[in-house]
């Protein structure tokens, strides 16, 4: 069973000056599947997905894409533990965003789309 697929998103404008996390939970467990970022300059922004305590838990410094091409993991493979990551009701799932890299060119416009499927 494939169950239902949905999409969250997350959009800065502008170019970044810090950081950013994008904090949310759902009140039944899901799986990432796939987790899609771009930037519409080019940036040296990294990605990471986890949860509070682990940051870096079901996704680990994803190159985020390149004026206005967005870079997509979508494959087991890409996520850490080589496998999409289940997720338990009420878990504080959170994106954090380095917005250079490190210390390189900081992201313009952002945008992050997660996909997740229910169970």
């Amino acid at each position: 069973m494939q169950g239902t697929r949905f999409v969250v998103s997350y959009h800065t404008a502008g170019t970044l000056a810090a950081n950013h996390s994008f904090i949310f939970k759902f009140p039944f467990p899901v799986q990432l599947i796939s987790v899609s970022a771009a930037a519409s300059n080019a940036s040296s922004a990294i990605l990471d997905v986890g949860y509070t305590g682990a940051l870096e838990a079901y996704l680990l410094n994803m190159d985020v894409g390149d004026s206005s091409v967005a870079a997509i993991k979508d494959e087991n493979s890409d996520f850490v533990g080589g496998e999409f990551p289940h997720i338990a009701a009420q878990t504080n799932i959170i994106a954090t965003l380095d917005y250079d890299g490190a210390s390189g060119t900081a992201a313009a416009d952002f945008t992050l789309v997660m996909v997740f499927s229910e169970g």
